[in-house]
């Protein structure tokens, strides 16, 4: 009988064995599947960029006998057009080159004959200059449309824009045209022996709605350090950039009509190497400078020390040089990606992350290149009158090891700085996206829970094991057991809508209080040792000495709230937070850093009391019993005797309640201001990285590089999770060899 029970035990034994070792199998495989699956999503934040030939297209004759102004093709690469000097449009099918259609420009000025350049705008506009010095705008729509027999057609159309229509002039080499506002245009003509003429003519509405025309026109006369080479106006007129070919980069005001002011005159190259190319990056910011030298770099005004408020052009990117001169320079339609190229080269780069994101070699020189309106094809026209159209696969260019962990200089900063701002109201903003203020801010508040919930969760588990009567302790410690099941989103709650204003009225109180209460705590411990062991107090009070400490520090708040009214009055000017930001600099958020702190440490204590009570108490009552026998204090024996014994046990307490606030989501999300700021002062809020995952996720269009950029945060916090587990670890090993197996 006694044998089959003690079989029976075994079984179940080897049963349970079988089944914890499978479940713990289950677990890992299961967490290592998760880590695998976030990172196959973040992963493609790091593939290398791609192009690959959609079609080659051969110009018929009598379209290569022309001379070739502008190409351009439509996204689905199908489709492509010329535009040539006699101001037709040719659009033809890229699967056998035959001519889809010829549309003339509606609309030719009266004594034009031919189109002298033609100026790309953005979108599908092209300003046209003919030969006598008149100004036409076009818009171009190619579209490829798939017909019910499953065969593909081009749609296509030529339309007049009425809105910009200049008059001729004569003399000019070069010309550039803008709407400004709602009040008319702007006209920048290039004229013979290097000079600028700007002219506005705007168009104003009395009450009447009648409209009233005047025309300013304002001759540049400015000194040149050298003669021009490039010229570039950005797309609402208001500045006007010329490079010169002794590599001097120059910037005008020209909003005013009649009054040009030059803001800046500086050296754009090193060697002096004159500058061939100018263009405005999206956004109209940056201006990208190509010189004779090969060198591509962005430049936009900064405030320099000195200046006042003036803001004066600066290099901020420097980008991959070419081997022969920047002959030209196209701006994606889409982000800060340019194009450039010399004679048989181009070269994808972007600016904000400085990446080198292709390089594009053509069989014969380089003559004509365009951007698809959404930026993904690239069409080019070389020497051989062949157009070749390029599919390009740029998924992430603005994201690197240095946009995501190092210091950028973004456009409006006056220095490379950590940020994070991933989205804003226009589509030319540059995404910032910065990983660092988010760790900065994980580990932050990590810190200040930890400094607040330590001490206490530590304390009390030692006086509740060692000091506290049983009885008493059946009630505490379920009572502190229970806080755990608070729901986070519950104690965010209350942290954001009462705990932070009402220490946003009191805040000289908590740091009066800091001070106050342990100094209240510590005179009431030394009269408390000095009483007799044997008096009824002592007797009386023994394992319920919390319940007399408590009454002090309700009494020692009480104190720092009358105290503190008096220290703010004459202390600081009746207003402690404007002395803060007149004195100090530092400006109060209603919700900071020590919200954080009382909150998320509120959230970790019972984690902490309740695995380091269970270490503290679980240590062999025999060496508390030898402490005492030999003489030591209840207190020395739980300080030297019981505290070392339980180490492996408290430390794996810190570092679950560490792992716990560090991946903590909803109190960090509804605590602070979600402001994603390095500063490590208390009164600034912060934003963590699963309190941003949490406020980004929603929002983030799929596969987009926020959206992956967040998968990446997770990884984050995997990584951080494994290493503060792993460390937990190797100390838990090591203390227990030391002090014990308790």
């Amino acid at each position: 009988m006694v044998k089959k029970v003690i079989d029976k035990s075994r079984r179940n034994d080897r049963l349970a064995e079988l089944l914890i070792r499978v479940g713990g199998l289950l677990v890992i495989v299961s967490v290592v599947w998760i880590l695998v699956m976030i990172s196959r999503v973040a992963l493609p934040l790091f593939y290398p960029s791609s192009a690959k030939i959609a079609a080659t297209v051969k110009l018929p004759a009598a379209i290569a006998a022309g001379t070739v102004l502008a190409i351009g093709s439509e996204e689905s690469q199908r489709g492509v057009f010329t535009l040539d000097d006699t101001g037709t449009f040719h659009f033809l099918n890229v699967a056998d080159g035959t001519v889809s259609a010829s549309i003339k420009v509606p609309a030719v000025p009266e004594g034009a004959v031919r189109v002298a350049s033609a100026e790309y705008t953005g979108k599908t506009l092209y300003n046209l200059l003919w030969d006598n010095g008149a100004i036409t705008s076009v818009s171009v729509a190619l579209s490829s449309v798939r017909n019910a027999d499953g065969t593909v057609s081009l749609s296509h159309d030529v339309t007049g824009q009425d809105g910009l229509s200049l008059g001729a002039s004569s003399g000019v080499v070069q010309s550039f045209a803008r709407l400004v506002e709602d009040k008319g245009t702007v006209r920048i003509d290039r004229l013979a022996g290097d000079r600028l003429r700007v002219t506005h003519q705007l168009v104003e509405k009395d009450l009447l709605g009648n409209e009233k025309r005047s025309s300013a026109s304002t001759d540049i006369t400015d000194p040149l350090p050298g003669h021009l080479s490039a010229v570039a106006v950005d797309s609402k007129g208001h500045y006007l950039y010329g490079g010169t070919d002794t590599g001097w980069l120059l910037r005008w005001d020209i909003s005013e009509p009649g009054q040009i002011r030059l803001l800046d005159s500086v050296s754009a190259s090193e060697e002096h190497k004159g500058i061939t190319s100018l263009a405005l990056v999206l956004g109209d910011v940056s201006v990208a400078v190509g010189d004779a030298g090969g060198s591509l770099t962005t430049w936009f005004p900064v405030k320099v020390s000195g200046s006042g408020e003036d803001r004066r052009l600066t290099r901020i990117h420097t980008l991959r040089s070419t081997v022969g001169a920047v002959s030209r320079i196209i701006p994606s339609p889409r982000d800060k990606t340019l194009f450039s190229g010399d004679a048989g080269e181009i070269h994808v780069d972007h600016m904000t992350s400085e990446r080198n994101l292709l390089t594009i070699k053509t069989a014969a020189s380089v003559n004509r290149v365009a951007l698809s309106p959404k930026g993904n094809t690239l069409a080019v026209l070389d020497g051989a009158n062949s157009l070749t159209v390029w599919k390009m696969d740029i998924p992430h260019p603005e994201i690197s090891f240095g946009t995501l962990f190092g210091k950028v200089w973004y456009e409006g900063y006056d220095k490379p700085e950590y940020s994070w701002q991933s989205s804003a109201a226009n589509d030319d903003f540059e995404p910032k996206m910065s990983l660092v203020p988010l760790v900065f801010g994980t580990i932050k508040a990590t810190i200040c829970a930890m400094l607040f919930a330590v001490p206490l969760a530590l304390l009390a588990a030692l006086y509740t094991s060692q000091f506290m009567s049983p009885k008493l302790k059946g009630r505490v410690k379920p009572v502190v057991e229970i806080m755990a099941a608070i729901p986070s989103v519950v104690i965010g709650f209350l942290a954001g809508i009462w705990l932070a204003p009402l220490i946003d009225k009191s805040i000289l109180t908590v740091f009066t209080s800091v001070v106050i209460v342990p100094f209240m705590l510590l005179i009431t411990i030394f009269f408390w040792k000095r009483m007799k062991t044997a008096s009824p107090l002592q007797r009386t009070a023994r394992g319920h000495e919390f319940i007399a400490m408590a009454l002090v520090v309700i009494l020692g708040f009480y104190s720092a709230f009358l105290l503190s009214g008096l220290a703010e009055v004459h202390l600081f000017a009746g207003d402690f937070k404007q002395w803060l930001f007149s004195t100090l600099g530092v400006r109060y958020d209603q919700r900071n850093s020590i919200i954080i702190a009382i909150a998320l440490g509120f959230a970790v204590i019972p984690i902490i009391f309740t695995i380091a009570e269970d270490a503290i108490s679980n240590v062999p009552r025999n060496l508390t019993a030898a402490s005492l026998a030999l003489g030591a204090s209840r207190w020395q024996t739980a300080w030297r005797v019981v505290l070392p014994s339980a180490l492996p046990g408290v430390f794996s307490a810190v570092m679950i309640g560490f792992g716990r606030a560090i991946g903590e989501t909803m109190i960090v999300l509804m605590a602070t201001g979600n402001t994603p700021v390095m500063s490590w002062s208390l009164f600034n809020g912060l934003r963590s990285l699963s309190a941003n995952i949490a406020v980004e996720i929603p929002e983030a269009p799929l596969n987009s590089s926020l959206y992956r950029v967040l998968f990446l945060s997770a990884v984050l916090l995997f990584i951080f999770t494994f290493i503060i587990n792993t460390v937990a670890e190797a100390l838990r090993q090591r203390f227990r060899k030391k002090y014990g197996r308790y």
